[in-house]
């Protein structure tokens, strides 16, 4: 029998199926509601309890709704391919029920479903990614109401408007705290007053004794008299206002903590509720994961299991929604990189399928930890040395003296990839540099750690709201700005004969490491001012660290830490360079915040901060700048073949054109070429054929070959893989943007 969730869920399934056969009908749409027919009379069979669904089964479903989209999408008039042959899988999936004895599998009540006899996809290729394993709500998520308590709908939008006009708040708080402020100074200025009164009250006995021997002097010394007595008169007053003055600041500093406590208690409620209202537990950004693990699956030939653990914790909507890419991308590149195909795995002596984890915990009470786990190959740091060398991140001296726990840094490097060929799933090394580049953007951290043949884990560290943050306010240049508080390593100061210089560029020693030396205000543009030249005189420095990045930068002081309200910058200042945003003080100063992603990468420029193979192969580029790059293109459709060409020569690259692949090769006897973009199915030699005869010429074999074809498949990559191809473009998604990318990379 049905479990009671899985029956609920059949249930579900099968009454939306229904309504939407009938909707079908409604409209005329007859391919669609025999779809519809097909797979109701499965989860009809299915609610009965005479069949179990195996996992043919339930990809067939699937597969099911995916015709229905491509039918819906389909322009009027145009027929969608595979239709009957989908009713027909459906079909014999039930057939077993009319034709089975009655006795048949009595004890169990059902009959399981197996995949038709005729499939020539063993069933083990098409098992589907399991649905994550998050846990079922035992009861109403906070934010839901049941009908008896009254509940109403609003549009997010307006909740967003909401939230925003609350966190305004946060400016009365911090102008509250700066009036609260300015009361305890101007209080304690009084009270320097206050004291000097006190030393000339002393003084007045003295004074008065002068006055009363002066009083049978001369009419000058009466004159002197009566300024006196005015000054003692003045000085008596002076002191009763004083203490009055005294006692009324007093009064009002204490009135005005008091109003301060209870305003800032009021709006941390009050903004606290507010949030909530848009916290969202982690499992509504999961929805689109078991399908897309699905498909990669089915594409790569592989297995996997997804468990999900603590998919109630709750996070601001804004953060998921920036998180959500990043997200699929790191599982996408777990299966893609890191789980072993079904056989490789029995033979290493795993589980045929692989796992994946996803865990989700509050760590702090601001910020939440999210972890990814696979049980796959792990990371080759061999081969990330090699591809960051290649890349011109290191050198091969800085590879050699690079410990293996510091290469892991360097997946999250641009243009760092591991893959052996280029596809529209990996090879590019721009998925991961994206995937830290937000993460950094919504103020948190990510880091990796692997062992070969274990598997890999990463971890992200995001804040549960980017509303606020703590922020580190400094002065340099004689502006102020703020640095976010979790990008700062230490504050200390610095001796002017600590300072050494280190491959060109001024260095300090922290922690036994060398770490780059940079002036805060001449990496902003600001005015700069000298240095002081005695080597004893010291200097404050604030170390900002991104990512794997860390610099020192001198400042002129720092002054405070406290919480941040960020102010978007609008759309006119959207990529402002070295600043992400802005905050409001309590006096109404505007403060920018800094983007220290940026103003690491502007002090490196500016201090020529780059390995010496960066620079040489800068100046290669530089030398090579004019010369234009060749490439031949081996096509025999003139179509596609001239739409190529176009392209290319569009983008200023001289090209030269085959007809097929034994052309190509003749052609490549007559010239040098930098590359070439070759079709796959040709007359006389196909695509794989001449990839494989130029990887083994000896004069030809490094150079790059991109395949560009109609053929997807899973066995025609590896097909290309194994004859050497560079990159494989698959025409159905072809985007010129994407083969420009790939040859750029390649030459």
């Amino acid at each position: 029998m049905q479990s009671h969730e899985g029956g609920v869920t059949i249930e579900t399934v099968f009454r939306a199926i229904h309504s939407l056969k009938g909707a079908a009908r409604a409209i005329d749409l007859r391919s669609v509601e025999s779809i519809c027919q097909a797979m109701e009379t499965v989860l009809a069979a299915t609610k009965k309890g005479l069949i179990r669904l195996s996992a043919f089964a339930i990809e067939t479903l699937i597969r099911g709704v995916d015709k229905i989209e491509d039918m819906l999408a389909a322009s009027p008039g145009q027929d969608v391919s595979g239709t009957s042959e989908l009713i027909e899988e459906l079909g014999r999936i039930t057939v077993a029920v009319s034709s089975a004895d009655s006795s048949l599998n009595s004890s169990e009540g059902h009959i399981a479903t197996q995949p038709p006899l005729a499939s020539s996809t063993p069933q083990q290729e098409t098992k589907p990614a399991a649905v994550p394993d998050s846990p079922a709500p035992s009861a109403p998520h906070p934010a839901t109401h049941t009908p008896g308590e009254g509940t109403i709908r609003l549009p997010a939008a307006r909740l967003d408007a909401l939230l925003l006009q609350v966190e305004e708040l946060l400016s009365a708080k911090l102008a509250s705290t700066q009036r609260s402020e300015e009361l305890v100074s101007l209080r304690a200025q009084l009270a320097e007053i206050k004291k000097n009164s006190r030393i000339i009250s002393g003084e007045q006995p003295s004074l008065q004794i002068l006055a009363d021997s002066m009083k049978t002097r001369s009419h000058r010394d009466t004159r002197v008299l009566a300024s006196l007595k005015r000054v003692l008169e003045c000085l008596a007053q002076d002191q009763s206002l004083i203490e009055t003055l005294d006692g009324k600041i007093a009064a009002l500093t204490k009135t005005s903590q008091e109003d301060h406590r209870q305003l800032n208690r009021m709006v941390d409620n009050l903004l606290e509720d507010a949030k909530k209202v848009l916290m969202l537990p982690f499992s509504s950004l999961l929805e689109p994961l078991p399908r897309m693990i699905r498909d990669v699956c089915r594409e790569q030939g592989k297995e996997a299991d997804l468990k999900v653990t603590g998919g109630e914790v709750e996070i601001d909507k804004r953060i998921l929604e920036q998180l959500k890419d990043p997200l699929i991308h790191l599982v996408r590149n777990s299966i893609d990189h890191g789980l072993e195909r079904p056989a490789e795995r029995e033979r290493l002596g795993k589980l045929r399928r692989g796992n994946i984890h996803l865990s989700i915990a509050q760590v702090e009470s601001s910020k939440v930890e999210i972890i990814i786990t696979d049980d796959g190959r792990g990371i080759d740091l061999q081969k990330v040395k090699l591809a960051a060398v290649k890349a011109g991140a290191l050198n091969q001296e800085e590879a050699s003296r690079l410990a293996q726990e510091d290469l892991t840094r360097f997946i999250f490097r641009s243009g760092i990839s591991t893959s052996p060929i280029i596809t529209d799933l990996s090879g590019r090394g721009l998925g991961l540099a994206i995937v830290m580049e937000r993460v950094e953007e919504l103020g948190g951290s990510v880091s990796v750690s692997t062992m070969v043949g274990g598997g890999s884990t990463f971890r992200m560290v995001l804040p549960l709201s980017m509303a606020t943050f703590r922020g580190t306010f400094v002065e340099s240049g004689g502006q102020l700005f703020v640095i976010p508080t979790a990008n700062v390593e230490r504050v200390l100061r610095l001796k002017i004969g600590d300072i050494a210089t280190v491959e060109n560029r001024e260095s300090v020693v922290l922690d036994g490491r060398a770490v780059s030396l940079a002036r805060l205000d001449q990496a902003l543009g600001l005015p700069t001012a000298a240095l002081p030249q005695d080597p004893k005189a010291s200097l404050p420095v604030v170390v900002a660290v991104s990512g794997d990045r860390r610099i020192a930068f001198t400042i002129d002081r720092v002054l405070f830490e406290r919480e941040v309200l960020v102010k978007n910058l609008g759309r006119q200042l959207t990529r402002l360079r070295n600043i992400a945003a802005a905050t409001v003080l309590g006096t109404g100063r505007v403060v920018p915040i800094l983007n220290i992603r940026d103003l690491l990468a502007s002090a490196i420029s500016l201090s020529g901060g780059r390995s010496s193979t960066m620079a040489a192969k800068a100046a290669g580029d530089g030398e090579a700048a004019g010369a234009t790059k060749s490439i031949l293109i081996v096509e025999d459709s003139i179509t596609s073949r001239m739409l190529l060409k176009n392209i290319l020569e569009s983008a200023g690259y001289r090209v030269t054109t085959a007809v097929d692949g034994q052309d190509g090769l003749t052609t490549l006897k007559t010239a040098p070429f930098d590359l070439v973009v070759s079709d796959v199915q040709m007359p006389r030699m196909d695509g794989y054929e001449l990839t494989s005869k130029i990887r083994q010429d000896k004069v030809l074999s490094e150079l790059p070959v991109i395949l560009v074809t109609s053929l997807g498949s899973r066995e025609d990559r590896e097909r290309g893989i194994e004859a050497g191809a560079s990159a494989y473009i698959i025409k159905t998604s072809f985007d010129q943007g994407n083969l420009l990318e790939t040859v750029k990379r390649l030459i």
